[in-house]
């Protein structure tokens, strides 16, 4: 009852989970019936690379420097890089050239990100099939602002819209196109950018690449980044916004959703290895209230402290 309870507190209203037609319901129903085997190593910012660099090729990958459970005590990499959790989403620290580090806080805020269970925090079930662990890469790019995101939203092989998102760590805004970079009239999330935005270098490479990537699932968001005309793979999300992004106008939940429901039942019927859980029973329903409950309480209890000590 809780991620429902969740849902409410977000859109004014219960999901319908039975017949989801709205994109966020098909998320929310994909993270909390659905079991899909190979979910878990395509969302493991480690694992999933060995898969891209097959299906792709090297060039696509960003070079892994490092990873494992323990930091060193001091930084042996180049700057600039990023050090982000493998397991999760939301968890890095960028560290660039010419700008003051305090080592022993990034290392705290790392342990607390491996002891932190990530999964209950929103019911997202894959994330409890990953092996927590760091991995430090590259900040590609110019090294002093992030990349551009481009995530291409794919259904059933096909990518009908791209999600680009600007400034992220500062002022972040959202512009959304369709497949032929016509921009949309609509805000998801974070305020849209009144700029014009124009399309990457590679647009055209690398929206056959996430359509070759997400081309065995009903759907699935392929994060890609191009840096001077070269495209990179960022990372496969599966559960955008955790089901809880809003669209404005609202009418674009059920538009964006209406691409994966026609696919839900083409897919299903191809042989795909999803599992369907059933509902819990009352005390399996109670368990998952008090453990959902405690792991957020100390979510934002660490939260606080990551507050503190960076902010």
């Amino acid at each position: 009852m809780l991620p429902r309870l969740i849902y409410l507190w977000r859109f004014g209203r219960l999901p319908d989970l039975a017949a989801p037609r709205r994109f966020s319901e098909l998320v929310y129903a994909r993270k909390l019936f659905e079991r899909d085997p190979r979910w878990p190593a395509l969302a493991d910012k480690v694992a999933v690379k060995a898969h891209v660099a097959a299906v792709l090729g090297d060039p696509w990958v960003i070079p892994t420097l490092w990873h494992g459970t323990a930091l060193p005590e001091a930084p042996p990499w180049p700057r600039p890089f990023v050090l982000k959790s493998s397991h999760a989403s939301q968890q890095s620290v960028f560290v660039r050239v010419g700008e003051p580090l305090d080592w022993a806080a990034v290392r705290r805020r790392a342990a607390r990100w491996l002891r932190r269970p990530y999964a209950p925090l929103l019911h997202e079930w894959l994330y409890s099939e990953i092996a927590p662990q760091l991995l430090v890469e590259p900040l590609i790019g110019c090294g002093r602002v992030l990349p551009v995101d481009y995530k291409f939203f794919v259904f059933g092989g096909r990518v009908e819209f791209i999600q680009v998102d600007l400034d992220r760590e500062h002022r972040h805004r959202r512009v959304m196109f369709d497949r032929a970079w016509r921009r949309l009239d609509l805000a998801f999330e974070f305020p849209a950018d009144p700029r014009s935005v124009a399309p990457p270098a590679s647009l055209e490479r690398m929206i056959a690449a996430a359509e070759t990537l997400g081309a065995p699932h009903d759907f699935a968001r392929v994060d890609l980044y191009d840096v001077d005309g070269q495209p990179y793979f960022g990372e496969f999300t599966l559960y955008p916004g955790s089901g809880l992004d809003r669209f404005r106008p609202g009418i674009w939940d059920l538009h964006f959703g209406s691409y994966w429901a026609e696919q839900r039942p083409r897919v299903r019927s191809g042989g795909q290895t999803v599992r369907l859980v059933h509902r819990a029973g009352r005390s399996e329903r109670r368990a998952d209230r008090h453990h959902g409950a405690r792991a957020l309480g100390a979510a934002m209890a660490e939260d606080k402290i990551d507050e503190r000590e960076h902010g």
